[in-house]
């Protein structure tokens, strides 16, 4: 059994490597790549403060009721299990990176936020980097769509960022369908950055947001989640850019209350 599982993590590790010749030269626009949501919530920090973009309820809710209160954020926030390094072995491509700032850090870092924070993106994009580094032939979509409490100087410093931790690996934003797999090998291109903000527009390695759409359900009725999708994939795809099925279902307040003690993965996750 160990053994099996072992070579199934091998092939799921490289299989845009292992894929047929004959898509190599497939737009990649073309292919269903897998990807997570809130891709770096496996860690989230109950030590840290709210995250700026929590609303006032939010706010009060912790600062009355403290790390119990974190406590029970955490099981509504943490949408992953396994570590950035996990999901790339588990064949996980796309990455949904959400960026802040945090109140009163004497460092001014940036770090990865959903409701609370998260652990500093420099780590993030060194340990995917890492995985890059043994998997040449292994391509990854970073989608920057979330910025909060960031200035110019914090997208300068992110930008800095992707270029000190990837270089030549990132892949100049062209046509979408200009993409393949054998396009990307041939320039040793492993990365491609969107980034939902004007800064994509000053960078060349930036792919603008609207390169990478995201239609969004916000249902936790599975069948309309259902409809929704097949509905949004007929439309995106004359449009002929990439673009996100996001198959979530996404919890209501009255969800939240009803099962605020069970968490996100016991009150809607099976559904």
């Amino acid at each position: 059994m160990a053994s099996s599982q072992g070579k199934n993590e091998l092939r799921f590790a490289d299989w845009m490597a292992a894929l047929p010749g004959s898509i190599h030269r497939t737009p990649l626009t073309n292919l269903a790549i897998p990807g997570s949501h809130d891709s770096f919530s496996f860690y989230i920090d109950e030590a840290s403060p709210v995250g700026p973009e929590q609303p006032e309820t939010v706010q009060n809710f912790v600062s009355v009721f403290g790390t119990v209160a974190k406590k029970l954020m955490r099981k509504w926030l943490a949408t992953q299990t396994m570590n950035f390094t996990s999901q790339l072995g588990a064949g996980i491509r796309y990455f949904d990176l959400r960026i802040s700032t945090k109140p009163r850090d004497p460092d001014n870092e940036l770090y990865f936020a959903h409701g609370l924070f998260s652990a500093k993106v420099k780590e993030g994009l060194e340990e995917i980097n890492a995985f890059l580094a043994d998997h040449p032939k292994e391509v990854v979509f970073l989608d920057f769509n979330h910025f909060y409490g960031m200035q110019k100087y914090h997208h300068e410093k992110l930008v800095q960022m992707l270029k000190d931790t990837y270089g030549n690996k990132m892949c100049p934003a062209i046509f979408a369908h200009e993409v393949s797999l054998q396009y990307l090998w041939e320039k040793e291109h492993q990365v491609l950055v969107f980034y939902h903000s004007p800064v994509a527009l000053e960078v060349p390695f930036l792919w603008p947001g609207q390169m990478m759409p995201a239609p969004w359900a916000n249902t936790t009725d599975p069948e309309k989640l259902i409809q929704f999708l097949q509905a949004s994939i007929t439309e995106r795809r004359k449009k002929g850019s990439f673009f996100i099925s996001q198959v979530v279902l996404t919890p209501k307040a009255s969800t939240v209350v009803k099962g605020v003690a069970s968490g996100l993965r016991e009150t809607i996750t099976e559904r």
